[in-house]
């Protein structure tokens, strides 16, 4: 089948053609960063042969399937204790959807949930992700020859209604005109507390483009929320010393090292179980929206998605041991176990110690308390959450 013409106004935001792939990945593979990058997230590996496999490749699907997915599975298995899945019969195979989630992980919420589609056969995603984290032009080509959408951040006013409307558009068309479904986060950036919530300008900049009236717009792109749900968050002791940093040093600002560390931490170490909930695309609710304001419909839509994502949380026992002592309750005593508890103790523990080499001072006794209690918010936040949105707090 051809290929559908992505037009001229979204080429420095879109996905690579697959006309283009074989050129992209020729440069891709001189570059000195990205041999970095492979033979230190693969140590093992023979990197001449692994560029003579990607060469012999000149489609995103191939790649994907080929070199992606190997991968992704090679990942879970050595990263988490399985990836689990529920409600992938919402999705039509025969339609596009806009599949928004939150946000835990900066690389890969998006990869394992497409991981989920290629088990089954199904058409992966294109994702959806901010130019902050493309450091270098190479990265860039990398995510886009697999099916990227660049985001443009930290941009001036004038510049982001730009953005937004180019945003809108290219993802109105990839669902129309390409039949490619999306992958967007409900907010920009992690929430640090684990606390989800859709912010409002994606919702307005979704409905941007279309050409009709806004929940038209909004219901041509099939919003189709998706809960993601750690066991444990291997960044979790780098969020507790940045609440930290802020709490002693109210300027201070994270670095592009600090990202970039964040990407790796989160990339190669220990996630426990992880489990995507597809929720069914809300379309049938955006119709009960119909003759309210705009800045109502807008809100609506946001609650609409958070109450799907935060009813389909899968919770673990380190959610409920988080909640009991945060809140200093039983309450969940019958969710876990001693073991439970001295397994979970015994991990926040040995996170906790980890951010004595991440920061040039002396962690004091109530610094180290601070950040327990801001882990015990991390792991407690989505239970309280699903609680809210099932009427069980």
């Amino acid at each position: 089948m051809n290929e559908i013409v992505t037009p001229n106004e979204y080429s420095d935001i879109c996905p690579f053609s697959d006309s283009e792939f074989h050129e992209k990945m020729e440069e891709l593979v001189k570059e000195p960063g990205f041999k970095h990058a492979v033979t230190w997230v693969l140590p093992d590996i023979d990197f001449e042969a692994f560029c003579q496999g990607l060469l012999a490749i000149d489609n995103k699907r191939d790649f994907q399937v080929n070199i992606m997915y190997p991968f992704l599975e090679m990942l879970a298995k050595k990263t988490t204790n399985g990836i689990s899945d529920t409600g992938i019969e919402n999705i039509d195979i025969n339609k596009s959807y806009t599949m928004i989630t939150n946000h835990r992980d900066i690389v890969l919420d998006a990869s394992f949930m497409n991981l989920s589609l290629l088990r089954r056969n199904y058409k992966t995603t294109e994702v959806a992700i901010g130019n902050n984290l493309l450091i270098y032009p190479w990265i860039e080509d990398l995510v886009r020859l697999n099916k990227s959408i660049v985001v443009k951040r930290d941009v001036g006013m004038r510049q982001a209604l730009e953005a937004a409307e180019q945003l809108s558009g290219y993802i109105h068309f990839a669902l129309t005109q390409k039949h490619e479904s999306v992958w967007i986060a409900q907010r920009q950036g992690r929430a640090k507390d684990s606390s989800d919530g859709t912010q409002e300008s994606l919702i307005k900049m979704l409905g941007i483009a279309g050409g009709k009236d806004y929940i038209d717009n909004i219901m041509e792109v099939n919003l189709l929320p998706v809960a993601i749900s750690y066991e444990f968050d291997p960044n979790d002791y780098l969020k507790a010393r940045e609440f930290l940093l802020k709490k002693k040093f109210p300027d201070f600002k994270k670095t592009q090292r600090d990202d970039l560390f964040s990407m790796e931490t989160g990339l190669l170490q220990n996630k426990g179980r992880v489990h995507f909930s597809f929720t069914p695309c809300i379309n049938d609710q955006l119709e009960e929206l119909r003759g309210l304001e705009k800045t109502e419909q807008v809100e609506r839509i946001c609650k609409i998605i958070d109450s799907n994502i935060h009813c389909h949380y899968r919770i673990y026992p380190c959610n409920y041991i988080a909640y009991d002592r945060r809140f200093k309750t039983d309450r969940f005593k019958n969710e876990y176990t001693e073991a439970d508890i001295e397994s979970f103790t015994t991990y926040l523990n040995g996170q906790l110690e980890k951010v004595k080499k991440e920061v040039d001072f002396e962690i004091t006794a109530d610094d180290r308390e601070y950040m327990l209690e801001m882990m015990l918010v991390m792991y407690s936040n989505p239970l309280c959450n699903k609680l809210k949105a099932t009427d069980s707090l």
